[in-house]
């Protein structure tokens, strides 16, 4: 098929058009005043033009709903929130839960664990994973350690509140999957937490 000046026009437009370009033309030395950004209107694009229609046996890809992620931080970052089309979670900075290196809670931790119930429970959701992570002081393996323990501690509270057939995923990384700079103490405050994820069930 041969394409010809005109015909090859039409087919950009139809494509910068189709990908939210916009077409703006741009001033040269010899324009007059004013001229910068004046271009011609595209041309005429026929709906109906079989140079636009899809080949034979071609089809288009399904459809498909985009992830889209929200995240509030609550209390100067003390609680952190991110919510998706496909689950919820929670992020509990270490301090507000527990002492330091200890992994009992505080009088304080079981109302906030007690809120998050309360939103697992709203989603009717059956299956919650509660991961605990630290910064990079002191060795891995204390942060291992440290981090399935202060897991265990935030699933024992949760279980309270929740229904007696819910299942849980616990688990303790360590250093590892940082949400922030470990370099700074502000950075490793973010990155002691524990975490309480669920699937969302919905809107």
């Amino acid at each position: 098929m041969t394409t010809t000046p005109r015909r090859l026009a039409a087919l950009t437009a139809c494509l910068l058009l189709l990908s939210g370009t916009a077409v703006v033309g741009t001033a040269r030395a010899d324009d007059p005043p004013g001229a910068a950004g004046s271009a011609s209107p595209p041309p005429a694009i026929d709906a109906n033009s079989p140079e636009l229609m899809l080949p034979d046996g071609a089809t288009l890809a399904p459809a498909k709903i985009l992830d889209i992620k929200q995240i509030v931080e609550e209390q100067g970052g003390e609680q952190r929130r991110e919510d998706t089309n496909v689950d919820v979670t929670f992020a509990l900075q270490a301090e507000v839960l527990f002492g330091k290196d200890s992994a009992k809670l505080s009088p304080a931790a079981t109302a906030r664990i007690a809120a998050i119930a309360v939103e697992i429970n709203k989603q009717g959701s059956g299956r919650v994973r509660v991961f605990g992570f630290t910064d990079d002081l002191g060795t891995y393996e204390h942060g291992l350690k440290l981090s399935k323990a202060r897991a265990d501690a935030v699933q024992q509270e949760l279980a309270k509140n929740l229904d007696a057939g819910t299942t849980f995923e616990i688990r303790g990384y360590s250093e590892d999957y940082p949400i922030a700079d470990n370099a700074t103490e502000e950075g490793r405050k973010k990155n002691r937490r524990v975490e309480v994820s669920f699937p969302r069930t919905t809107g």
